[in-house]
């Protein structure tokens, strides 16, 4: 066996653990791992910010279910990465963050970017850890992989010393990591089954991570045969088929008032994987907590998870996708006392989701919608980031697949954009399709250049309103006619993608978006449509003017 440097064993146990890629900024503080990846067979992508690189990471996690991995150097570059990790830990996906640090024998002295990494990741990451010989390197990557993909996944921080990287030492690698599952019961199975066969008046509503295709096939299979009303989490529509004629529709920022109004009037409650957290629960109103009205049936692979905020009548502790395939041995009663209730909850969201109002100026959001859903693939992977704009996504497109969409629970700004490179990476064979805001575009747009780079042919719907048109919204509401902070003076983004030779085209009306929307596909090149949307179409259901007509009313 012979003698490695630390950052040959770090890149050694990566290529052993199958990791499928590397999202970096370079530094020097971690030159010993980026020489060993010089030869490595994983591929190496380059970002722009370390913000960028480590949302590349998580929504490959979100995609794939393997933990994307994300390496750069300390201080102002694991700042930078601290949004990435924040994304992470609160979507539930699996990321190991790589973090260059400084020599072991400078600690303590406040060093060149010198930074206590368990302190700073130590609320938000599921492990934060300093690997300080190099013989231990296989050691804390296997656990890094294990941990970030055990119970609920999440983010784990490795920092590494920079002369621990040129240390040799003659050290095994372990086996590779393997999901741990966890399994429920059969007599909890038995007591689902039982409650289910009682109840007038169910719902399911599904969320969380951990799923897969089987998974997602096998709990259709459940739901047709019990004749059950499903609904998914906030930002994760693809775990049910949007048109499926069990589907309630999202619960969500939004939501639809028959969906809300279904959900408090249901005897019972099954939540599958999610963590109903504030955004889905319409800010922690939707049930009772600890004990809510409703019987609760909680579905975690964290048992840390069951009865932290809602005090269930039936907690089970496994993986979504363990509690699919248990879920296939379950009976429906002779007669279900619901019938025809998940038929009518597909009614209200159809009706719902189907409504094509009218706003303001040339640029109508819901036509270009249709326009996407008549000629986008099944298969497409949509990605937003955060921002009223990505209520047109979330209300009219009909996820039809698992691994379609990647946004985050998290609701952070800039995701949109690195998170289809990653996506275009992960599964170049397939349409990726980034909605971003003027504001959420401009947090990352600098990973347009990672695009070009790489060749991921993504397309960017830039809807440019010249604002921050959330946070606008929220202060016509509170304090109308009074806007502060949230004009946005931006760019040419069209012009700006061609400088990177990429494709680039403006869309002023409606009738604009076809014929552009085409010529970005054909290109064969990264694109950005530049979507001029007028200021007061801030929402579908409500113009500017008229949130601040309603708020000035009241006063």
């Amino acid at each position: 066996m012979d003698q490695k440097t630390g950052g040959e064993l770090l890149v050694d146990a990566l290529e052993r653990h199958g990791a499928d890629r590397v999202f970096c900024v370079p530094g020097e503080s971690y030159l010993a791992v980026l020489d060993a990846l010089h030869d490595a067979s994983i591929p190496v992508t380059v970002c722009r910010q370390e913000g960028g690189a480590a949302m590349m990471a998580d929504a490959h996690g979100k995609l794939t279910g393997k933990p994307g991995i994300c390496m750069v150097t300390r201080g102002p570059g694991a700042t930078n990465a601290s949004a990435g990790v924040h994304v992470a830990a609160q979507d539930s996906t699996p990321m190991i963050l790589f973090i260059g640090q400084i020599e072991r024998a400078m600690r303590e002295r406040e060093a060149f970017q010198e930074v206590d990494y368990r302190q700073m990741f130590g609320g938000i990451a599921k492990w934060v850890a300093e690997i300080d010989q190099a013989d231990r390197v296989p050691e804390f990557i296997s656990r890094a992989f294990h941990v970030a993909t055990s119970g609920r996944p999440g983010p784990v921080v490795l920092a590494l010393p920079e002369d621990m990287l040129v240390e040799t030492a003659t050290v095994a690698q372990p086996p590779a990591w393997q999901q741990v599952e966890t399994h429920p019961g059969l007599t909890q199975m038995a007591e689902l089954q039982k409650r289910l066969w009682a109840a007038e008046r169910p719902i399911a509503i599904l969320g969380g991570s951990r799923w897969s295709e089987d998974a997602v096939a096998a709990f259709t299979r459940f739901a047709e045969r019990f004749d059950l009303p499903v609904a998914c989490s906030f930002r994760r529509q693809m775990l049910f088929d949007n048109l499926h004629p069990n589907y309630a529709g999202d619960v969500g920022i939004g939501i639809s008032q028959k969906l809300l109004a279904r959900i408090k009037a249901s005897d019972l409650v099954l939540l599958v994987g999610g963590r109903l957290s504030e955004m889905p629960s319409q800010s922690y109103s939707l049930l009772e907590i600890p004990a809510s009205d409703q019987q609760l049936v909680h579905i975690h692979p964290d048992p840390e998870e069951l009865g932290r905020v809602y005090r269930a009548d039936l907690a089970i502790n496994a993986s979504p996708t363990a509690f699919c395939k248990a879920v296939e041995g379950l009976q429906p009663p002779v007669e279900i006392k619901g019938t025809g209730e998940a038929a009518r909850a597909h009614e209200d969201y159809l009706a719902w989701s189907g409504a094509r109002p009218e706003t303001p100026g040339p640029l109508q959001m819901a036509a270009v919608m249709d326009w996407l859903e008549a000629n986008l693939p099944e298969d497409t992977i949509c990605t937003n980031g955060a921002g009223n704009y990505a209520t047109w996504l979330h209300r009219f497109h009909r996820f039809r697949r698992y691994g379609t969409q990647a946004a985050p629970t998290s609701g952070s700004m800039g995701y949109g954009l690195p998170a289809a490179v990653a996506a275009k990476l992960a599964f170049p064979e397939r349409e990726v399709i980034c909605f971003a805001g003027d504001g959420c575009l401009q947090m990352t747009m600098q990973e347009f250049g990672t695009a070009c780079q790489e060749g991921a042919n993504i397309i960017v719907l830039a809807i440019d309103n010249g604002m921050y048109g959330t946070i606008r919204m929220h202060q016509e509401r509170t304090y109308p006619g009074r806007p502060s902070a949230t004009k946005l003076v931006n760019p040419d983004f069209a012009a700006l993608a061609r400088t990177y030779g990429a494709f680039g085209a403006t869309v002023e009306t409606t009738e604009d978006f076809g014929p552009a929307y085409a010529a970005a596909r054909a290109s064969g090149k990264p694109a950005i449509l530049h979507m001029k949307l007028d200021p007061e179409a801030i929402t579908p259901a409500a113009s500017l003017s008229q949130i601040r007509a309603a708020a000035q009313a009241k006063q």
